[in-house]
């Protein structure tokens, strides 16, 4: 989880493809309107967000009733949204990419995706930081991707988190 430019992507996808799991990116179960929305700049209501969210909810739900291990790269700014997505999958373990703005915005500026770097204030607005009784830890992304995935991978581990079965 993180704000747009935390590598939740890059970071998650990789983690994904060394434990075993199962990646998704939450910016896939978007509607196309939305997507568009967000393109021009303006930012997602909770109402916008709701059909997304349910989407996100529904495929966790269904991957864990299959057994798979997943990673899901996704924002999950505000406290309601990760319980929303914690109900459908009680297991959930969030992972907050904490990066400085400074960092942020460079990112987005170096980057092809529909967010643009506008939204970056919005989004930082937003985010609820997790609560001590929220399942998760917070992790310091401001690296290159290969140092923080081997920090998260390292962090998993001593939560007793194994790659998958093959």
């Amino acid at each position: 989880m993180g704000v747009s430019g935390a590598g939740k992507s890059a970071v998650g996808q990789r983690v994904a493809e060394r434990l075993g799991y199962v990646f998704a990116d939450a910016d896939d179960f978007h509607t196309s309107a939305n997507v568009a929305r967000m393109a021009r700049g303006i930012p997602l209501t909770d109402a916008e967000r709701a059909p997304w969210l349910h989407a996100l909810a529904q495929w966790l739900a269904e991957q864990q009733a299959a057994g798979r291990h997943t990673v899901l790269a996704c924002s999950a700014l505000k406290r309601a949204y990760r319980d929303a997505l914690r109900a459908a999958a009680p297991n959930l373990l969030f992972v907050h990419l904490a990066v400085p703005r400074e960092v942020l915005l460079e990112r987005m500026r170096r980057r092809a995706h529909f967010m643009p770097a506008s939204l970056l204030e919005s989004q930082l607005a937003t985010l609820e930081l997790l609560a001590a009784d929220e399942p998760g830890l917070v992790l310091d992304a401001a690296a290159d991707i290969a140092t923080v995935v081997a920090r998260l991978l390292t962090s998993l581990a001593a939560l007793g988190i194994q790659p998958a079965p093959r």
